[in-house]
C-alpha cells in the first residue's frame, strides 16, 4: 500500500493536524535518546475520535502507531517509522479532593503549578519533570527521588482510559470483561522469576495485578504497546509541612552504598547518590576527601531525625538544611545531574545500562560491577541515582571505542544485574535499548504470557512495535549518532 493512500485517508477523516513534510517528520525521528527513527506521518489529534480513527486506519493498512509525549524519554521508548501520534492537545486537569483526572498530554511542570495552587502534589518525581508529559510517565511507570515513601506511578494510579490496538476505547479498572482476560493471564506468571526490587519498568508489570480491581496498572510501563492512554485517574497528595534534607559526605561509593540499607530503616523520603563528578558542580567546600554525597530527606516524624540518622551512618553531615526555598535550590544540584553528566563528557556510550536496579542490600555489589566494566573495556563512568531504591544511573565515557563494544557492555552488564535478583531498567523503560533483553530477565514462561497479553490488546502489532515485544536486536541499529562513534574508532 502505498504511503500517499494513508496520507489521504488520515487527511480526509482527522480533525487534527496531519503532517509529513520532511522538517516535521526530522524532528519527531529524535527524542532524548540516543537514537533516530523517520517516521512516515506526524498526527496531532484534537480529540479521542481522532485516536480511534487513527489506529482503525493504522489497523487497515498494517502501519504502526507509536503514541508520544513530550519526548523526553532516554531510551528511544517513542520512536517508530510509521505514524507519531503526539498527544499534546490533551492537557485537560480537574482537581478532586484526593485525586486527579487528567489529558495524558498534559505537561507534569504545569500539573505541579495547578496542584500547588491546592496544596497537593503527585508525588512522582523525575528529574525532568517540569517538561515530561503524564502519559508518557504513565508509558515508563516513572518514579523519581520520593519513591522511597510515595511510589511509582504503578502505585498512584487508580484509572486509565486508553484506545487499544482495535480501536477501542477501554476504561481499566471498569470494563470487567477485559479485566478478567488480563487477571487471568497475571495468575499464570512465574512471580519467582521477577525482580524483588522497590521500582521496575521492564517488562508488563503483570505482577501487580492482585484482582480485576488493579488490572489498570498494566498499562503502566507499556510504553504504548496495549493501547494510546487518553487520560488518566491519578491519586495526589497534600503537600508536606515540614522537610528536612541531610548531605552526606563519604570518602567512597562502597561506604555510602553500604550505609543505604540502614538509612533506610529510619523511613526518609529519598535517599539520593551523587559521585564526584556531580558534586563538582555543587558551590559547596565539601572535605577534600569526599569523593561522593549522599541526599537524604525526610518529610514526617522529623523530631530527632538527626540524631537517629547519625547512630546508622558511617559518614559525616556536610550540611543540615530546614528552610523549604534551600531545600529545594540543593535538590536543584540532583536533578540536574543528567546534564552535569552530559557536559562533562565528550565522547558518551549510549543511555544502554543507565537505569539498572537491584535489592538495596546488594547496591556495594552493583558499584563493584560497573567498576569491573570499566576495567574490562577501559572505560570510565559517572554515577548517580536512587540509592535508596538501588536504582543508579550511569553514564559510561567511551573515549571513542567501536560501536561493537557496547553490545557486549550491556551483555555482560545485563547477565550480572539479573543474578543480583535486579531489573534491567527501574524507571526509564526498555524501549529500543533494552526491549531485547526482556526474555532474559522474566525467562520463557513469563515472556509467552507478554505476547499473549499484547496479542489480545494489539493482535496486528501496530501498537509501538519492537518496544517490549522484540524479535531483533535494536540496541545499536537506530543509533542517531552511529557514523559518528564509528568515525571515531
Amino acid at each position: 500500500m502505498k504511503i500517499s493512500k494513508i496520507q489521504k485517508s488520515l487527511k480526509n477523516i482527522i480533525s487534527g493536524e496531519v503532517f509529513w513534510d520532511k522538517e516535521i517528520l526530522n524532528y519527531y525521528s529524535v527524542d532524548a535518546s540516543s537514537y533516530q527513527v523517520i517516521p512516515k506521518i506526524v498526527i496531532i489529534p484534537k480529540n479521542e475520535k481522532d485516536v480511534i480513527n487513527v489506529v482503525k486506519i493504522a489497523k487497515k493498512y498494517k502501519i504502526s502507531v507509536t503514541a508520544r509525549g513530550a519526548g523526553t524519554g532516554l531510551v528511544g521508548n517513542s520512536l517508530n517509522n510509521g505514524i507519531i501520534l503526539d498527544l499534546k492537545k490533551f492537557d485537560s486537569i480537574k482537581i478532586k479532593n484526593n485525586h486527579v483526572i487528567l489529558g495524558s498530554g498534559t505537561i507534569k511542570g504545569k500539573l505541579d503549578q495547578t496542584l500547588k495552587k491546592s496544596g497537593k502534589f503527585f508525588p512522582p518525581n523525575p528529574s525532568i519533570g517540569p517538561y515530561c508529559s503524564v502519559g508518557g510517565m504513565i508509558g515508563n511507570n516513572s518514579s523519581g527521588s520520593r519513591s522511597l515513601k510515595y511510589g511509582s506511578v504503578i502505585d498512584n494510579i487508580e484509572e486509565i482510559t486508553f484506545v487499544d490496538g482495535n480501536g477501542k476505547k477501554i476504561i481499566l479498572p471498569k470494563n470487567k470483561k477485559v479485566g478478567a482476560k488480563i487477571f487471568k493471564l497475571a495468575k499464570k506468571l512465574e512471580c519467582e522469576k521477577f525482580p524483588k526490587v522497590t521500582k521496575n519498568s521492564s517488562g508488563y508489570r503483570l505482577d501487580s495485578i492482585k484482582s480485576i480491581k488493579n488490572t489498570h496498572k498494566v498499562i503502566v510501563g507499556s510504553e504504548g504497546t496495549l493501547g494510546i492512554v487518553l487520560s488518566a485517574k491519578l491519586r495526589i497528595k497534600s503537600i508536606p509541612k515540614k522537610r528536612v534534607l541531610f548531605v552526606i559526605e563519604y570518602k567512597s561509593e562502597n561506604d555510602a552504598a553500604q550505609d543505604c540499607t540502614r538509612i533506610l530503616t529510619t523511613l526518609p523520603v529519598a535517599v539520593e547518590f551523587l559521585d564526584k563528578t556531580i558534586m563538582k558542580n555543587i558551590n559547596y567546600k565539601f572535605n577534600r576527601k569526599t569523593n561522593c554525597l549522599l541526599f537524604v530527606e525526610y518529610d514526617s516524624e522529623i523530631k530527632n531525625i538527626q540524631k537517629r540518622l547519625k547512630k546508622v551512618i558511617t559518614g559525616n553531615i556536610a550540611k543540615t538544611i530546614k528552610n523549604d526555598s534551600e531545600v529545594q535550590r540543593w535538590w536543584k544540584f540532583r536533578d540536574s545531574s543528567l546534564h552535569y553528566s552530559l557536559k562533562s563528557i565528550e565522547n558518551k556510550t549510549p543511555h544502554v545500562i543507565e537505569d539498572a536496579t537491584v535489592p538495596v542490600k546488594h547496591l556495594p555489589e552493583l558499584f563493584s560491577v560497573i567498576n569491573k566494566i570499566n576495567q574490562k573495556f577501559h572505560t570510565k563512568s559517572i554515577t548517580y541515582g536512587h540509592a535508596g531504591n538501588g536504582n543508579i544511573h550511569v553514564r559510561l565515557i567511551s573515549d571513542g571505542k567501536k560501536i561493537e563494544i557496547i553490545k557486549k557492555i550491556v551483555d555482560e552488564y545485563f547477565d550480572k544485574i539479573i543474578k543480583l535478583g535486579g531489573t534491567i531498567t527501574g524507571e526509564h523503560g526498555d524501549g529500543l535499548a533494552r526491549s531485547e533483553y526482556i526474555r532474559k530477565q522474566y525467562g520463557p514462561v513469563n515472556y509467552r504470557i507478554f505476547k499473549e497479553l499484547k496479542s489480545q490488546f494489539d493482535p496486528e502489532n501496530i501498537l509501538n512495535p519492537g518496544k517490549i515485544i522484540s524479535h531483533k536486536s535494536s540496541i545499536i541499529k537506530n543509533l542517531e549518532n552511529l557514523k559518528h562513534l564509528n568515525r571515531q574508532s
